[in-house]
This record gives C-alpha cells, sequence and structure tokens, in this order.
C-alpha cells in the first residue's frame, strides 16, 4: 500500500470509526442535561461542539474536498444554547461522517496535492484531511473530558494490562487499525528491542 493510500486508510478509520465510536460511548454516558452544560460564558458545551464538528467536518470534507455547497454557518454552531438530545445531535454527526467517508472512499491518492480553496485558505487535499483529523480529534478530547467530569467512572475506553492497552470502544471482533488482534499487538511489543 502506497503512503498515500494508507494516509486515506487511517483518516477514513480515526473520522468514521474511532472519534465517533469514543463521542458516542461518551456522549451517552452523560447525564441528559449536561449536553448544553457550559463551565463558563466563554466555553462551549457538548451540544456545540457536536454541531461545530458537523459544521467543520462538512464544510471542509463534503464541499472542500467533494464540491458540495457550502452551507456552513459557523457562528450558529457557537451561539446555540439548547436544541436537540443527544441522540439526534449524534445521529446527525453520524450522517455528516457517512458522507465525508463517501467522499475520503472515492479519493484517488493522486488527488491529494490538488488545491482548493476553503474558509478562505487555499490549502492541498491532503492538508484538507489532515486539518479535519486533527481538529477532530481535539474536539473528541473536550467532548470525553465534559463526559468524564460529567458521569465519573462510566467513560472508560481502554483496558491495560501487560503494558498492552486493550481498546474497549471497538465490537466483539473488532480490532484497532493496523492490528489483526489484542495477540498481534501483543507479540509486536515482544519483538521490540530484538533484532530479527
Amino acid at each position: 500500500m502506497s503512503i498515500a493510500a494508507s494516509f486515506l486508510e487511517r483518516s477514513r478509520y480515526y473520522l468514521c470509526r474511532e472519534y465517533p465510536t469514543k463521542i458516542r460511548a461518551a456522549v451517552e454516558a452523560m447525564p441528559a442535561d449536561r449536553l448544553w452544560w457550559r463551565p463558563n460564558e466563554n466555553a462551549n458545551s457538548v451540544g456545540n461542539l457536536l454541531l461545530h464538528l458537523s459544521g467543520n467536518v462538512r464544510q471542509w470534507m463534503i464541499s472542500g474536498v467533494g464540491g458540495q455547497a457550502d452551507v456552513r454557518k459557523r457562528n450558529m454552531e457557537f451561539a446555540a444554547r439548547g436544541g436537540a438530545d443527544a441522540a439526534g445531535m449524534l445521529d446527525g454527526l453520524d450522517t455528516t461522517l457517512r458522507e465525508t467517508d463517501d467522499v475520503l472512499r472515492a479519493l484517488l491518492p493522486s488527488e491529494l496535492l490538488e488545491r482548493r480553496v476553503i474558509q478562505g485558505r487555499e490549502t492541498t487535499v491532503m492538508e484538507a484531511v489532515y486539518h479535519v483529523v486533527e481538529h477532530f480529534a481535539g474536539h473528541t478530547g473536550q467532548i470525553i473530558w465534559i463526559a468524564k467530569m460529567s458521569a465519573p467512572g462510566h467513560v472508560k475506553f481502554y483496558e491495560d494490562g501487560d503494558g498492552i492497552a486493550t481498546p474497549l470502544f471497538l465490537g466483539e471482533g473488532e480490532f484497532e487499525m493496523g492490528t489483526t488482534s489484542p495477540q498481534t499487538a501483543k507479540d509486536a511489543k515482544e519483538r521490540e528491542g530484538k533484532v530479527l
């Protein structure tokens, strides 16, 4: 697999599998009244962050890379003080991410260096994908932090044992990208430091 194809595959995994799975688990663990809670007027609620992630991904990936019309109203993502419940917000994000996965799946590695103008900035497709993945990761962390504060002990993504962090957020028989099983990860750890 080429580096470009690997980059696209890994980006799809993070945006369309790992991060939204963690967000869903975190949000579903929170009390319903915490969805729109803000620690102060200058901070964002989880509801705002979910709106913002949908808006950002739609603008950068579906519109900027995929060519659909840009309908984003960024200021409204942060101004909202209420709205849909958690299930509705998560379903909206999932819809956006399914469309994003379609865009990423259709991209050819040769298109990664094509130029685009997104949010008034000239960028390449690769830079746009990279931006969206890192931006999504940052806000995923914020959502998880708020959920852990709101539901102590109810948000856990890994089981630690023998120096291996085994993911709990994947379904039965599913493994993190780049591994085929927990045993493969353990075998790789044991090979560290050995000359093969």
